[in-house]
């Protein structure tokens, strides 16, 4: 198990071994599902705030796109097995293929881009991390809203109000989390490097 990118998991640890990654993937998982049971319903609507959009900016780009998909893929299949990963201590099959299954399938595809700018280099200053984040992150909605409408038969309208809008202030601020700590990390990882 081999993951080679320019990730800040890759500066910090630039020999990692398969047991490494095996960890850093348990532990990714880990923090994926604690992130997950910060979950607000929204009223009318069957999707909550969670954390879990903050633990995939980070994850996927902190990891870079192999060792993030991994993870996040790990995750999905903890999931589907029966472990209470998903928002709300949820689990199974039907969390992927219901309404909110968009959102998870946003995450992995969100995961892989973040990898890729983060190869880019695009993590370690604000003014690309944000647009990355913010990127990423529309990834996920456009996924998410997409598959909401389809399942629900609802209108765009109905789907936007009950899948998007109620997240766009939580979702900033994830943005802002992730975009502005992961370039302070960056020059912390950098400055001890001279």
């Amino acid at each position: 198990m081999t993951f080679s990118t320019s990730s800040l998991r890759a500066s910090v640890l630039p020999q990692s071994s398969a047991l490494t990654n095996a960890s850093i993937i348990a532990g990714g998982v880990l923090f994926l599902s604690v992130l997950a049971q910060i979950a607000i319903p929204v009223p009318g609507s069957p999707v909550p705030v969670t954390g879990q959009t903050l633990g995939v900016l980070l994850i996927g780009t902190s990891y870079g796109a192999g060792l993030g998909i991994a993870t996040y893929l790990f995750y999905l299949l903890a999931g589907i097995a029966g472990a209470p990963v998903f928002a709300g201590s949820s689990h199974g099959l039907e969390k992927i293929t219901g309404a909110t299954g968009g959102y998870l399938i946003g995450m992995l595809l969100a995961t892989y881009f973040l990898g890729f700018f983060a190869k880019r280099q695009l993590d370690q200053k604000f003014l690309t991390a944000l647009p990355a984040m913010l990127f990423a992150n529309g990834i996920i909605f456009l996924c998410g809203v997409s598959w909401l409408h389809y399942f629900t038969g609802k209108d765009w309208a109905w789907s936007i109000n009950a899948g998007l809008t109620p997240f766009i202030i939580g979702e900033m601020l994830k943005i802002a989390i992730a975009g502005t700590s992961l370039p302070i990390l960056w020059r912390v990882v950098n400055s001890k490097k001279k």
